[in-house]
């Protein structure tokens, strides 16, 4: 009977020198210097809050508060010269718009919708009699040609899109959130 006494003694024992290792280790890696279990403390990617695209350069650069974080090399649509007037054009379009949407499902590994016609290319399609077109997009490369790399950008090959890498794409994607002002330029 005292042989059970001292077991049971010994076994709480036990269990309450194991709690107090337990809560001793969790505060050493909580407070000690450099460690944390605090994921939204590790530094996240900046956001960019403006895109400029400049056709005649065949460049798109990345900017938070006029800062710029990162400038890219693109292809833009088979006739880069002039705005988009209509569907079919095969026209980058110019002007002011925003990102409105994110696809991660796309046929060109990643996209992010420009809010292509804006009121003003609305108008000017109207007056014209034609349809202005729309789904213009910042996208990566299909699948199937993802191998070219940076070579995609020899020619001018999408339909009025501006085009980038696939590892480029990813990580736009991961620096532009919906409602980034988006500025294409000549």
């Amino acid at each position: 009977m005292v042989g059970d006494f001292l077991e049971l003694r010994y076994a709480r024992a036990e269990r309450l020198v194991r709690r107090t290792l337990l809560i001793a280790v969790a505060f050493a890696l909580l407070f000690a210097p450099g460690w944390t279990l605090d994921r939204s403390s590790r530094p996240a990617v900046e956001q960019a809050d403006r895109i400029v695209i400049v056709k005649s350069e065949r460049t798109m650069t990345l900017l938070r508060q006029g800062k710029v974080l990162k400038t890219y090399k693109v292809a833009l649509g088979q006739q880069p010269r002039g705005r988009k007037v209509q569907a079919g054009d095969n026209r980058t379009p110019e002007g002011e718009y925003t990102i409105d949407l994110r696809n991660a499902h796309s046929q060109f590994h990643l996209s992010l919708r420009i809010s292509y016609p804006n009121p003003a290319d609305r108008e000017r399609a109207k007056k014209l009699g034609v349809d202005p077109g729309g789904a213009i997009m910042i996208h990566g490369l299909p699948a199937a040609y993802a191998w070219l790399g940076p070579a995609h950008r020899q020619t001018d090959w999408t339909l009025g899109c501006i085009a980038v890498t696939n590892p480029e794409i990813e990580e736009i994607w991961k620096m532009v959130p919906l409602g980034t002002k988006v500025e294409i330029k000549p």
